[in-house]
C-alpha cells in the first residue's frame, strides 16, 4: 500500500467506464503479489501506483467473491489440506501455500487461513474460534508448528490484497487521508466537527466531517465531507450511495465525496441530488463571507 502521500500525485486521477472495463479484463490476469505492481506500473503509466493498487485490490476481491464457495466445498478445503501436508514433508523449505494459491487461483491470505483452520481442527479435534484464528494469522509465531508459522508468514508479507498486514495498512492509510482532510479545513480557518466530536454529541452513523458553516464547491453548496482512501468504482460507489451518501444528504443536507486515489468520471453524476465526487480537497472553496462580501 502507498501512503497519504500518494493521493497527491499529479498522476491521473479520474477514469472513463470504459478505460475502467478495459483495466478490469487485464487484471483478470494478475496474481496478488507484490510483482503484479511491476506490471501495472508499465501497463498503465498514466496512473498512480496508489491508484493501481487500489482499483486492483477492488478487481481481485471481486474475483474472489465470485469463486469462494468452490474453494469452500469440504471436499475441496480437504484436498488443499492435504497437498499442503504431503509436500510439507517432502519440500519443506519451498514457498508451498504461495505456490499452492498461484495454482488455484486463490489468495494467499485465505488459503493460509484455511491451512490454519484445518490444522487446529485436527490439533484440538475442535473447530478453532475466529479469535483464535486471527491472533495467528496476526502473529504466527503462535502457530504451534514452526513450518506453518513460516509458510503463513510467506502469504501475509507476499499478499498485496488480503490479510492482518494489508487490514493494518489500509487502516493507518484511512485514518493519514483523515488527518489531511483535517490539516486542509484548518488551513482555510473552516469550522467543523470530525467524526469522534459527533458520535461524543450523540450521532451514530456520520460522515468524517460536518462542516458548522457550509461552503460552495464549484457552485454546490456542501455540508459535509466523507474521505475514501480508495478508488470509487461502480460498485464501491454503490454501496455507499446506499449504506452511507444518501441518509447523510437526508440528514445533514448535500455534501462532497473525496475518493482521494480516483473514481469512473462517469459515476459524478448526482451533483443536484446533493452528492458532489472530487479526487482532492476542492480548490476552489467559496466560503459564506466570501458570497456575502459579493452580493
Amino acid at each position: 500500500m502507498e501512503s497519504a502521500a500518494a493521493g497527491k500525485d499529479v498522476n491521473k486521477m479520474r477514469i472513463s467506464r470504459a478505460e475502467y472495463k478495459c483495466m478490469s479484463r487485464f487484471m483478470e490476469q494478475l496474481t496478488p503479489t507484490r510483482q503484479c505492481m511491476k506490471i501495472l506500473k508499465v501497463q498503465f503509466p498514466n496512473l498512480s501506483p496508489s491508484t493501481l493498487l487500489s482499483i486492483f485490490s477492488q478487481e481481485y476481491q471481486k474475483r474472489m467473491k465470485r469463486s469462494m464457495a468452490r474453494h469452500h466445498a469440504p471436499d475441496v478445503v480437504k484436498w488443499y489440506y492435504q497437498r499442503y501436508r504431503s509436500e510439507a514433508e517432502t519440500r519443506p523449505t519451498a514457498p508451498l501455500l504461495l505456490e499452492l494459491a498461484n495454482e488455484v487461483d486463490l489468495s494467499p491470505a485465505l488459503l493460509a487461513r484455511m491451512i490454519v483452520e484445518c490444522f487446529m481442527e485436527e490439533r484440538e479435534a475442535s473447530v478453532p474460534s475466529r479469535h483464535v484464528i486471527n491472533n495467528m494469522l496476526r502473529e504466527p509465531c503462535f502457530i504451534p508448528d514452526p513450518l506453518l508459522a513460516k509458510h503463513v508468514e510467506q502469504c501475509t508479507v507476499n499478499d498485496c490484497c488480503y490479510g492482518p498486514l494489508v487490514d493494518c495498512i489500509k487502516h493507518a492509510i484511512g485514518l493519514e487521508h483523515e488527518e489531511i482532510l483535517r490539516d486542509e479545513l484548518r488551513e482555510r480557518n473552516l469550522s467543523f466537527l470530525d467524526e469522534n466530536q459527533l458520535r461524543a454529541k450523540g450521532y451514530d452513523k456520520t460522515p468524517d466531517i460536518i462542516l458548522e458553516v457550509p461552503i460552495a464547491v464549484e457552485d454546490h453548496i456542501v455540508h459535509w465531507i466523507e474521505s475514501k482512501a480508495s478508488f470509487g468504482d461502480d460498485h464501491s460507489h454503490h454501496t455507499y450511495l446506499n449504506e452511507q451518501f444518501w441518509s447523510y444528504c437526508n440528514r445533514f443536507g448535500p455534501g462532497l465525496v473525496i475518493y482521494w486515489y480516483g473514481f469512473i468520471s462517469e459515476l459524478d453524476c448526482q451533483r443536484d441530488r446533493g452528492i458532489l465526487l472530487n479526487d482532492r480537497f476542492p480548490s476552489d472553496i467559496t466560503t459564506l463571507c466570501q458570497r456575502a462580501s459579493r452580493l
